[in-house]
Protein backbone atom coordinates (compact mmCIF):
# COMPACT_ATOMS: atom_id res chain seq x y z
CA UNK A 1 0.00 0.00 0.00
CA UNK A 2 1.26 3.58 -0.89
CA UNK A 3 1.88 5.78 2.00
CA UNK A 4 0.45 8.87 1.14
CA UNK A 5 -2.90 9.90 -0.91
CA UNK A 6 -0.60 11.97 -3.24
CA UNK A 7 1.39 9.29 -4.59
CA UNK A 8 -2.35 6.90 -5.60
CA UNK A 9 -2.85 10.37 -7.46
CA UNK A 10 0.21 10.10 -8.92
CA UNK A 11 -0.21 6.48 -10.31
CA UNK A 12 -3.71 7.22 -11.75
CA UNK A 13 -2.49 9.99 -13.25
CA UNK A 14 0.40 8.13 -15.14
CA UNK A 15 -2.33 6.03 -16.30
CA UNK A 16 -4.33 8.82 -17.74
CA UNK A 17 -0.90 9.59 -19.31
CA UNK A 18 -0.43 6.21 -20.62
CA UNK A 19 -4.09 6.42 -22.31
CA UNK A 20 -3.38 9.09 -24.23
CA UNK A 21 -4.71 12.19 -22.31
CA UNK A 22 -4.27 15.68 -23.57
CA UNK A 23 -5.72 16.98 -20.53
CA UNK A 24 -5.76 15.67 -17.56
CA UNK A 25 -8.13 17.30 -14.21
CA UNK A 26 -6.84 16.78 -10.97
CA UNK A 27 -9.00 18.26 -7.43
CA UNK A 28 -8.83 17.90 -3.93
CA UNK A 29 -11.55 18.93 -2.04
CA UNK A 30 -11.67 19.19 1.83
CA UNK A 31 -14.83 19.72 3.48
CA UNK A 32 -13.73 19.98 7.48
CA UNK A 33 -17.67 20.26 8.44
CA UNK A 34 -18.69 17.00 6.09
CA UNK A 35 -15.77 15.34 7.72
CA UNK A 36 -14.50 14.17 3.81
CA UNK A 37 -11.85 14.70 1.34
CA UNK A 38 -12.71 13.94 -2.11
CA UNK A 39 -9.76 13.47 -5.15
CA UNK A 40 -11.35 13.38 -8.56
CA UNK A 41 -9.02 12.49 -11.66
CA UNK A 42 -10.53 12.98 -15.00
CA UNK A 43 -8.54 12.53 -18.59
CA UNK A 44 -9.73 12.95 -21.76
CA UNK A 45 -7.30 9.97 -22.76
CA UNK A 46 -8.84 6.29 -24.71
CA UNK A 47 -10.92 5.44 -21.60
CA UNK A 48 -11.93 1.89 -20.86
CA UNK A 49 -13.93 -0.75 -22.31
CA UNK A 50 -16.78 -2.48 -20.49
CA UNK A 51 -14.45 -5.41 -19.63
CA UNK A 52 -11.50 -2.80 -19.00
CA UNK A 53 -13.61 -1.33 -16.60
CA UNK A 54 -14.60 -4.27 -14.69
CA UNK A 55 -11.17 -5.82 -14.32
CA UNK A 56 -9.28 -2.33 -13.87
CA UNK A 57 -9.65 -2.95 -10.07
CA UNK A 58 -8.46 -6.23 -9.92
CA UNK A 59 -4.28 -6.24 -8.67
CA UNK A 60 -3.94 -9.32 -10.94
CA UNK A 61 -4.88 -7.05 -14.21
CA UNK A 62 -2.80 -4.38 -16.06
CA UNK A 63 -2.83 -3.06 -19.76
CA UNK A 64 1.24 -2.70 -19.10
CA UNK A 65 3.46 -5.45 -21.06
CA UNK A 66 6.95 -4.37 -18.29
CA UNK A 67 4.62 -6.06 -15.62
CA UNK A 68 2.22 -8.85 -14.60
CA UNK A 69 0.15 -6.80 -12.05
CA UNK A 70 -1.38 -3.30 -11.23
CA UNK A 71 -1.88 -2.32 -7.94
CA UNK A 72 -2.54 0.99 -8.37
CA UNK A 73 -6.36 1.11 -8.63
CA UNK A 74 -6.76 -1.52 -6.14
CA UNK A 75 -4.87 0.22 -3.69
CA UNK A 76 -6.83 3.68 -3.94
CA UNK A 77 -9.82 1.94 -3.65
CA UNK A 78 -8.87 0.36 -0.50
CA UNK A 79 -7.60 3.20 1.07
CA UNK A 80 -10.80 4.96 0.41
CA UNK A 81 -13.08 2.27 1.52
CA UNK A 82 -11.09 1.97 4.68
CA UNK A 83 -12.32 4.97 5.97
CA UNK A 84 -15.74 4.60 5.07
CA UNK A 85 -15.30 6.31 2.17
CA UNK A 86 -16.37 5.51 -1.35
CA UNK A 87 -15.13 4.88 -4.43
CA UNK A 88 -15.69 5.31 -8.17
CA UNK A 89 -14.24 4.82 -11.79
CA UNK A 90 -16.43 5.94 -14.78
CA UNK A 91 -14.92 5.40 -17.92
CA UNK A 92 -16.32 6.10 -21.99
CA UNK A 93 -13.93 4.68 -24.82
CA UNK A 94 -12.88 7.61 -26.76
CA UNK A 95 -13.37 9.95 -24.16
CA UNK A 96 -11.87 9.25 -21.42
CA UNK A 97 -11.81 8.07 -17.24
CA UNK A 98 -12.99 9.80 -14.37
CA UNK A 99 -11.71 8.35 -11.32
CA UNK A 100 -12.96 9.64 -7.37
CA UNK A 101 -11.89 8.33 -4.53
CA UNK A 102 -13.62 9.60 -1.33
CA UNK A 103 -12.37 9.37 2.10
CA UNK A 104 -13.54 10.33 5.92
CA UNK A 105 -11.15 12.82 6.64
CA UNK A 106 -10.64 12.59 10.26
CA UNK A 107 -10.71 8.17 10.32
CA UNK A 108 -7.97 6.89 12.09
CA UNK A 109 -6.90 4.70 8.92
CA UNK A 110 -6.87 7.48 6.53
CA UNK A 111 -3.50 8.08 4.82
CA UNK A 112 -1.87 11.47 5.01
CA UNK A 113 -2.68 13.69 1.60
CA UNK A 114 1.31 14.28 1.30
CA UNK A 115 2.71 16.22 -0.47
CA UNK A 116 0.12 17.38 -3.73
CA UNK A 117 2.22 19.93 -4.48
CA UNK A 118 5.23 18.46 -5.09
CA UNK A 119 2.85 15.42 -7.12
CA UNK A 120 1.13 18.43 -9.49
CA UNK A 121 4.46 19.75 -9.99
CA UNK A 122 6.25 16.65 -11.65
CA UNK A 123 3.11 15.91 -13.49
CA UNK A 124 3.34 19.05 -15.13
CA UNK A 125 7.35 19.54 -15.86
CA UNK A 126 7.58 15.76 -16.81
CA UNK A 127 4.45 16.37 -19.33
CA UNK A 128 4.73 19.59 -20.64
CA UNK A 129 2.82 17.83 -23.93
CA UNK A 130 -0.14 17.43 -21.74
CA UNK A 131 -2.52 19.80 -19.97
CA UNK A 132 -3.06 20.12 -15.57
CA UNK A 133 -6.18 21.66 -14.30
CA UNK A 134 -5.62 21.25 -10.72
CA UNK A 135 -8.23 22.64 -8.19
CA UNK A 136 -7.35 22.71 -4.27
CA UNK A 137 -10.18 23.38 -2.43
CA UNK A 138 -10.71 23.71 1.84
CA UNK A 139 -13.75 24.63 3.15
CA UNK A 140 -14.85 26.64 0.23
CA UNK A 141 -11.61 28.19 -0.20
CA UNK A 142 -9.90 27.49 -3.54
CA UNK A 143 -7.28 28.33 -6.13
CA UNK A 144 -7.03 26.81 -9.61
CA UNK A 145 -3.84 25.69 -11.49
CA UNK A 146 -4.28 25.46 -15.14
CA UNK A 147 -1.32 25.22 -17.59
CA UNK A 148 -3.11 25.97 -20.49
CA UNK A 149 -3.37 29.74 -19.21
CA UNK A 150 0.34 29.66 -18.17
CA UNK A 151 0.79 28.34 -21.67
CA UNK A 152 -0.94 31.05 -23.24
CA UNK A 153 1.16 33.67 -21.11
CA UNK A 154 4.31 31.90 -21.26
CA UNK A 155 3.97 31.48 -25.27
CA UNK A 156 7.25 28.99 -26.28
CA UNK A 157 8.75 29.07 -23.09
CA UNK A 158 8.48 25.61 -22.04
CA UNK A 159 6.74 24.61 -18.52
CA UNK A 160 10.25 22.29 -17.81
CA UNK A 161 12.36 25.50 -17.94
CA UNK A 162 14.19 26.11 -15.08
CA UNK A 163 12.55 29.46 -14.09
CA UNK A 164 9.05 28.06 -15.30
CA UNK A 165 9.10 24.98 -12.90
CA UNK A 166 10.47 27.05 -9.52
CA UNK A 167 7.75 29.19 -10.33
CA UNK A 168 5.09 26.60 -10.65
CA UNK A 169 6.43 25.27 -7.59
CA UNK A 170 6.08 28.03 -6.09
CA UNK A 171 2.51 29.02 -7.14
CA UNK A 172 1.15 25.70 -5.93
CA UNK A 173 3.14 26.23 -2.34
CA UNK A 174 2.05 29.78 -1.77
CA UNK A 175 -1.99 29.04 -3.01
CA UNK A 176 -2.17 25.86 -0.62
CA UNK A 177 -0.97 28.06 2.47
CA UNK A 178 -3.85 30.89 1.53
CA UNK A 179 -6.51 28.78 1.13
CA UNK A 180 -5.90 26.22 3.96
CA UNK A 181 -3.92 28.49 6.65
CA UNK A 182 -1.49 25.83 6.39
CA UNK A 183 -3.59 22.92 7.76
CA UNK A 184 -2.26 19.89 7.39
CA UNK A 185 -4.31 17.26 5.29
Amino acid sequence: MMTEISLNVLDVANNSIRAGADLIEISVQVHRELDILKIKIADDGCGMTAEQLQSVEDPFFTTRTTRKIGLGVPFFKMAALSTGGSFDIVSTVGKGTDVTAVFQLSHIDRMPLGDMNSTIHTLITLNTQIDFVYTYEFDGNQFILDTREFREILNDVPLNSPEVSSYIKAYLEENQRETDGGYQV
